[in-house]
């Protein structure tokens, strides 16, 4: 959200042992701006602090989040 408005989304599918992260998605007009990193990192903490589940990593925007920050890494689910 900014200024109350919503700017950036993440969509997943928890089954209870893996969350699949299968869209970040940013609405146009605020592209550019980092917002769905935000959302994504936000999203890997959460998990990260359940430590609980792994993660499947379906959106390609998730999938290169992940390529970046190789240090969460073992929050994948093994294929």
């Amino acid at each position: 959200m900014r200024d109350g408005q919503l700017v950036s989304v993440l969509d997943y599918r928890d089954d209870g042992r893996t969350i699949a992260l299968t869209r970040a998605f940013t609405i146009p007009t605020f592209r550019g701006h980092g917002y769905a990193g935000v959302v994504v990192e936000g999203a890997v903490a959460d998990i990260e602090a359940r430590g609980d589940r792994k993660v499947d990593a379906v959106c390609w925007y998730v999938a290169d989040w992940f390529a970046a920050h190789p240090e969460h890494a073992y929050l994948l689910r093994s294929r």
